[in-house]
């Protein structure tokens, strides 16, 4: 393991950790400014729902855990921010026309899932510390046979960065979106994002754990919310996987 100081963040750099996201709620009553933790190698990563993650060897892996000014609802609104960073950094190797942002925080290219986003935090009514967890395919595609949207790696449409490089382009892209929610707020924010939303304007379905929903996607609100527009009129969905 290596820890290296930066300019506003530390970084700790691991050569194999059960997940970047454990050890991040393990460092984060300790820390002394926001830090990148990345891992090589992840024994027990874990994607949204608990789901399982599959961290082949040369893909990126990484947590950047801080404190920000933040209630529950604006923590959870940085999973747009944490998206708009990632679309910028894998638009410096592929055609950004690839690229889309799939509600609530996947990234597709050509259709496929090349990277997710997963928040964990702590406190209440104010967030303690808030821990953000990002995976990229970037060297290989995890052999998935059920997935709505099967994995892709970046490597089949350029030559793969190294994950050491990939967090660098991240963490300044990442820096630029936290400073675009400090100074214009989260409508900037959901506008970017909205502008390489995938299937905007088109019908999708959102599944919550009680209902599936079918209509138009029209929108993310003021909340992050998804804003369908059913046969049955508009529905504002807060949680859901959502198909197409």
């Amino acid at each position: 393991m290596s820890t290296n100081p930066h300019d506003g963040f530390d970084l700790v750099i691991m050569d194999k950790v059960d997940s970047t996201m454990a050890e991040a709620a393990r460092i984060a009553p300790h820390i002394k400014r926001a830090t990148w933790i990345m891992a090589h190698e992840q024994t027990a990563a874990r994607g949204r729902a608990g789901r399982a993650w599959a961290n082949p060897l040369g893909n990126f892996s990484a947590t950047f855990v801080y404190r920000p000014e933040a209630t529950a609802l604006q923590a959870a609104q940085r999973s747009f921010m944490a998206a708009n960073a990632l679309y910028q950094t894998l638009a410096l190797h592929v055609d950004p026309s690839k690229l889309s942002l799939k509600w609530p925080n996947d990234v597709l290219l050509s259709g496929g899932k090349v990277a997710g986003i997963l928040l964990e935090a702590s406190g209440g009514a104010k967030v303690d510390w808030l821990a953000i967890g990002i995976g990229v395919n970037l060297a290989e595609a995890p052999e998935v046979t059920d997935a709505a949207f099967p994995p892709v790696a970046l490597s089949k449409f350029c030559t793969a960065p190294d994950p050491e490089d990939f967090l660098r382009d991240l963490a300044s892209a990442f820096a630029t979106q936290e400073s675009k929610l400090s100074a214009l707020g989260f409508a900037r924010i959901r506008r970017d994002w909205l502008g390489q939303a995938a299937r905007l304007g088109e019908v999708i379905t959102a599944r919550t754990s009680r209902d599936s929903f079918e209509g138009t996607f029209r929108d993310v609100d003021d909340e992050g919310n998804l804003v369908l527009e059913t046969p049955k009129g508009t529905v504002t969905i807060a949680a859901a996987d959502v198909y197409f």
